[in-house]
């Protein structure tokens, strides 16, 4: 039997296909736009991911033609908080407010207001955030009612895959918990949010527990994509909890962060823990009857691409000219400079900020500029920054009581030797990775072989497949980050303030 991941991402959309033990026989991405129509909006077109899904299965099949005349599996990862809205008769009323999106600020305190703070932790297991789908539905209901009074079903990205492969409106634990409409501890949909928010509960799709089967694709989806006509498809997970399981993070004490666009932190536990700050996410685990602590740093990739993009045009170049990605000189470049890039801090706000300060009205700065800095520095402020902003949360973790010996690293800055190890030194533990680093695509295929009898349970796939590298330990010097990390936690107190008066100005 093949089994096939395909992962809904925020830049492009990745199918692999694996064999029962895991490994990747061909793989297809197939990217697409980011619509910004408002500073702080994030839109992207579902007909994109449907296209690039389509485009991917056909790639990945004609590598290896045999699969066809073989069973296969489909198993559906993707960018969480995303809303997707349908008319009755399945078709899309307006593009995808997505996970980054920041223009609910007034539908969060409208939010506060009706359910409660407090009351709202303690359903959803999270406060009230602009990232998070309940938010967006209700901006869609204030700003534009006629779309909404057309919307006959709300489906997140990976769902609406769903639906245009097999024709069934359905979701999964993992994902839907970040929606904020659902009672997390009973993994359930929330009729007292429900009712709040004034959300029909027949808009919302069937919920299933990650490993269950959820349809087949049907004649149509056959026709486009070149897969068999009841060919299974699994239930799947958000993109977090699917890496997790690509991972093997799935028993309590161990965690992974990803580095990619964004940063997260994300550990399973066996009960639920909530942190009635808000500084940090609890969801349903994509393991059933687990939870999971998870941090978001918006803009951690991001901030490096941005630095990039902005100011290394000189090592792009000659990255060109030397046909190495341009990451690679800019690491040099950072390596060149000693740990606190010579008095240089950065803070990694440049898409607002969710963990541990969910607040999407803060910015990115650079403190402690001088005519003497030049673009190594910033390149390893920038770098710093992140690993700062990701200790930050690891602290919440281990402040709610959930002991981390060692992370797992991945996601393109994964691969920068320099950045594990700054790390290692600023977590003080361990860190590792993959020896193949297939993410969210391998833990939705993983989550296919248990939906379809090939293990027996999401931790027995995870311990016939996921291999690591040996770790990398903190440095003799870790200690000499912890001045400057005592000084950037300082910042934000500092400058709220100030990013509340500029969103006024």
């Amino acid at each position: 039997m093949y089994l096939l991941g395909i992962d809904i991402g925020t830049s492009g959309t990745k199918t692999v296909l694996f064999n029962e033990q895991g490994q990747a026989l061909a793989s297809y991405t197939g990217e697409y736009p980011l619509y910004q129509p408002r500073n702080g909006w994030a839109e992207q077109d579902p007909e994109d991911w449907w296209q690039a899904t389509v485009k991917g299965i056909r790639a990945v099949l004609a590598s290896v033609p045999e699969a066809r005349k073989d069973r296969i599996a489909v198993g559906l990862s993707g960018q969480m908080h995303g809303l997707v809205m349908l008319d009755k008769e399945g078709r899309l009323l307006r593009r995808s407010i997505i996970w980054c999106d920041q223009r609910t600020s007034e539908e969060v305190e409208q939010m506060n207001r009706i359910a409660g703070a407090q009351r709202l932790i303690e359903i959803s297991a999270n406060p009230a955030m602009t990232g998070f789908t309940a938010a967006k539905i209700l901006w869609v209901q204030n700003h534009e009612p006629d779309i909404y009074s057309r919307c006959a079903h709300i489906l997140l990205p990976k769902d609406y895959i769903r639906y245009r492969l097999t024709g069934e409106f359905a979701t999964e634990v993992s994902d839907a918990s970040g929606m904020q409409l659902m009672d997390v501890r009973n993994r359930c949909w929330s009729s007292e949010l429900l009712t709040a928010f004034n959300i029909d509960r027949d808009v919302l799709g069937t919920m299933y527990e990650s490993p269950e089967l959820t349809g087949n694709v049907h004649d149509e989806a056959a026709n486009a994509t070149g897969l068999p006509a009841g060919t299974p498809v699994v239930a799947g997970a958000g993109d977090n909890p699917a890496a997790a399981i690509g991972t093997g993070i799935v028993r309590q004490g161990r965690a992974f962060n990803t580095i990619g666009s964004s940063a997260v932190i994300y550990a399973v536990t066996d009960e639920l823990r909530l942190d009635m700050q808000g500084r940090i996410h609890s969801l349903c685990a994509s393991v059933p009857g687990k939870w999971t602590l998870m941090s978001c740093t918006q803009s951690a990739g991001l901030s490096l691409k941005w630095l990039r993009d902005t100011c290394c045009t000189a090592e792009i170049a000659l990255a060109r000219c030397e046909k190495v990605d341009p990451y690679k000189i800019m690491d040099e470049l950072a390596e060149g400079v000693p740990i606190g890039a010579d008095k240089l801090l950065f803070l990694p706000y440049l898409m607002g900020e969710r963990s541990p300060h969910p607040d999407p009205l803060c910015r990115s700065a650079f403190v402690g500029l001088t005519a003497r800095h030049g673009r190594p520095h910033l390149i390893r402020a920038v770098m710093e920054g992140v690993a700062y902003s990701q200790r930050e949360c690891l602290d919440v973790f281990r402040e709610m009581g959930l002991k981390v010996d060692c992370m797992t690293i991945c996601g393109g800055g994964g691969r920068s030797r320099l950045w594990r190890q700054m790390l290692a030194d600023v977590y003080g533990c361990p860190v590792n990775t993959l020896k193949v680093d297939e993410g969210g695509a391998l833990g939705a295929a993983l989550l296919a072989g248990v939906g379809t009898g090939i293990y027996t349970s999401v931790e027995q796939a995870c311990e016939a497949v996921v291999q690591y590298n040996e770790p990398q330990a903190p440095s003799p010097n870790a200690s000499e980050y912890e001045p400057y990390y005592d000084l950037y936690k300082k910042l934000y107190p500092c400058l709220k303030p100030i990013f509340d008066q500029l969103a006024e100005i």
